[in-house]
């Protein structure tokens, strides 16, 4: 009789000092995508929106914060200035688009008056809203 333990083949393990490394690694990667994603937008609560297009390269952002403080390329602008900044954008190229970010909580008349002024320059104007 053979009271003698076997040996029964190599046991499993899983070495997880790797994975710790592909963890810190995409991590990092995360961390920095995240802060180049779009610099040029100044945050806004924006109202929701079931539809959404993408709009052409050649664009102009125009943001309104809920204060009505005016953003042209997030360089800050008053009403009156807005007409002569907008038209000094139009010879630089031929199909241009203005996007338009506003709180949410902007009057729309003011939303009307920035429509007037892209209308009587004949720029196409797009409205920015987040996806619900």
């Amino acid at each position: 009789m053979n009271l003698r333990k076997r040996k029964r083949g190599v046991s499993a393990e899983v070495h997880t000092s790797a994975m710790n490394d592909i963890m810190f690694f995409l991590l990092l990667f995360f961390l920095i995508a995240s802060t180049v994603t779009n610099p040029n937008v100044i945050k806004l609560l924006l109202p929701k929106s079931s539809s959404g297009k993408s709009v052409s390269k050649k664009t102009i952002v125009v943001s309104v914060t809920k204060d009505l403080k005016y953003f042209v390329d997030r360089k800050p602008v008053t009403v009156a200035e807005l007409p002569a900044k907008l038209a000094s954008y139009k010879p630089l190229a031929t199909n241009l688009t203005i996007v338009l970010y506003v709180d949410k909580t902007v009057a729309i008349q003011d939303v009307v008056e920035i429509m007037d002024i892209s209308q009587k320059l004949n720029i196409k104007l797009v409205l920015a809203t987040e996806p619900k």
